[in-house]
């Protein structure tokens, strides 16, 4: 029977699980230690398929910055955080954008897009 310790970070309360493989519940798994439904669900999710929002910045031409600040549309698998970067680094993105636009759709073929957090007008 395996047995995990994970901290939530769904709210700041920041409640420590525990938990504990269980062959007679639904999901498969026992939580302990949650304060809230929450809590359950998210050390389930962190013991089965892990998932992380991804927040960086690409390349952009033409605009008064440089960099243009864009975040996953959902959580990506953690174990493709590192080639989700990797792509976004080839990105070569012309003013304007607007917040909100898409810049990669279905990355890696996760069905999760990139988008843009802020507009960016033409220089």
């Amino acid at each position: 029977m395996k047995q995990y310790e994970k901290v939530c970070i769904v709210c700041p309360v920041g409640c420590r699980l525990t938990i504990t493989e269980d062959s007679d519940s639904d999901s498969g798994y026992k939580v302990e230690g949650n304060n809230c439904p929450r809590g359950e669900k998210y050390g389930i999710k962190e013991v089965t398929n892990p998932t992380r929002v991804l927040t960086t910045t690409a390349k952009i031409k033409g605009s008064h910055y440089e960099r243009l600040p864009v975040v996953t549309s959902d959580g990506i698998p953690k174990d493709k955080l590192f080639q989700c970067m990797k792509e976004i680094n080839t990105l070569k993105l012309e003013a304007p954008i607007n917040a909100g636009d898409i810049v990669i759709k279905n990355i890696l073929d996760t069905g999760i897009d990139i988008i843009a957090s802020r507009s960016m007008s033409k220089e």
